[in-house]
């Protein structure tokens, strides 16, 4: 391997333990979990959203830490933070202890989750960070593909408490060794005029600055607002559509090979093309995919599902990328996280909101969606074209 190889490597496999036991783990779980503390499942994906809220609030907090020492330790950090909440998950009595797991959880989600990993392939690489940025999203497209059967298996052999406590387990055993092998940044030294660790607030920015934060923000909330109504009620709008349920099943199975085809697009092909470009070229695919299911119906499904997921793949790695592009690399991590904030507050409203629309409107809530993501795409079409820097 290559010295940035094995980085990329190492950050996607534990990436992918992370998404895998916090992100997916409430579409399986949430049965077992409602039935055995006595709540309702709505009950279960409220505590999820709140811990979304609470990545959030942590978001920025953390950026400014890895804009400081680098993501090694803070990811390492991460993976102790979601061996606890997990654990304290598996050891919930009742809504209250149910929602403080989360929190913690959602903490560790803020802190190691994409927006970190990305922060910290910055902080390595500076301006080139493209590939390795789709690296890992690369190997950490599959972590639903791994995620659901594991926690299927564990549900089943030893509970749903059981499979909390082997996912903290996993942190400690894989997830913490694998972010410690990442290498160590050297500390950012302030200045004694100004620290550099205080990345560009909003007092401090232009007001071109100002307008490109505000699009880019819209543009990544509508998009994972999307991307999370999708991934909560695929199955229901495509049944609303006519198709059977083991047709939905299986359309939804799509998304996540689709997802990572996406990304090795970008890799191979895109990459050639400024990352603005391939922006607005993903969020173009959920509506055109839409407009193809809803004027052709339940036989359009397939077509449906692998451009949402190939556009929402790039879209992952734009989310890494255009900040770099538009912002540079230094304070890259604060920005990162203040980008993040919108976004989050999206995916935790996304589930609730879309499924209101679609016991409304049945079938036509996707044209909710595919409005949307025409906003996203106009967002992204106000976006000026940033002055050539350094190849990504």
């Amino acid at each position: 391997m290559t010295t940035k190889t094995r980085p990329v490597v190492a950050l996607g496999l534990a990436q992918t333990l992370a998404w895998a036991s916090s992100y997916y783990l409430p579409a399986v779980l949430v049965a077992p979990m409602a039935r055995d503390l006595g709540v309702s499942q709505p009950t279960i994906f409220a505590a999820f959203s709140a811990a979304l809220v609470v990545s959030a609030l942590v978001g920025p907090h953390v950026g400014k830490a890895i804009d400081r020492w680098g993501g090694r330790p803070v990811l390492v950090g991460t993976n102790l933070l979601f061996a606890l909440g997990l654990a304290g998950l598996g050891v919930a009595r009742g809504p209250r202890t149910l929602f403080a797991a989360w929190a913690v959880i959602g903490m560790a989600m803020g802190a190691g989750l994409y927006e970190a990993a990305f922060a910290t392939l910055v902080r390595l690489y500076g301006r080139d960070s493209r590939g390795a940025i789709t690296g890992i999203t690369l190997i950490a497209g599959f972590a639903s593909t791994v995620g659901w059967p594991l926690s299927t298996l564990l549900e089943g052999e030893i509970g749903w408490r059981g499979a909390c406590f082997a996912w903290a387990a996993l942190h400690l055993a894989l997830g913490a060794p694998l972010n410690a092998s990442l290498p160590r940044a050297a500390e950012s030294a302030p200045p004694p005029a100004e620290p550099k660790t205080e990345a560009p607030t909003a007092e401090r920015v232009d007001a071109g600055a100002g307008r490109t934060t505000a699009l880019l923000s819209y543009a990544f909330a509508a998009t994972w607002f999307v991307s999370t109504a999708m991934a909560a009620h695929l199955p229901g709008i495509l049944q609303a559509g006519g198709a059977t349920l083991a047709a939905a099943v299986a359309v939804g199975a799509l998304v996540g090979p689709a997802q990572v085809a996406g990304r090795l697009l970008e890799f191979g092909l895109l990459r050639h093309v400024h990352p603005l470009l391939s922006a607005r070229l993903a969020a173009l695919l959920h509506p055109v995919g839409a407009a193809i299911w809803l004027v052709l119906g339940a036989p359009a499904s397939a077509v449906f599902a692998l451009l949402h997921g190939a556009g929402n793949g790039i879209l992952t790695i734009a989310k890494g990328t255009l900040p770099l592009v538009y912002f540079g690399p230094i304070g890259y991590g604060y920005r990162q996280g203040l980008l993040t904030v919108p976004t989050r507050f999206a995916q935790a409203m996304a589930p609730w909101l879309f499924g209101l629309c679609l016991a409304r409107w049945g079938a036509g809530a996707m044209l909710v969606s595919a409005a949307l993501g025409m906003t996203a795409l106009g967002a992204l079409l106000l976006l000026p074209r940033p002055a050539p820097a350094p190849e990504l």
